[in-house]
């Protein structure tokens, strides 16, 4: 058995806010939820991720495993050239 009132009062239609406007519903232990980030605003979710190239790393990686377009050009230029 559950002991009684020792759990919180539950919101089954809470609502949750980002900017100042409500974007979904939701079950909590909270009225009301104040977010930064939700689906609707994440970049992974709205597909304007961007890849942060810090100090040349994602260059270099690319480099390093031939993933550049312009090696893969250079280095099939200077295979032909010696055979």
């Amino acid at each position: 058995m559950a002991k009684p009132d020792i759990h919180p009062k539950w919101y089954p239609e809470a609502k949750v806010y980002c900017d100042g406007e409500v974007v979904m519903t939701v079950g909590s232990t909270q009225p009301e939820l104040h977010v930064d980030v939700w689906s609707g605003n994440h970049p992974f979710f709205t597909g304007t991720q961007k890849i942060i190239d810090t100090e040349g790393r994602v260059e270099r990686f690319m480099r390093k495993y031939g993933m550049t377009e312009s090696q893969g050009a250079t280095q099939g230029k200077s295979n032909q050239g010696s055979k």
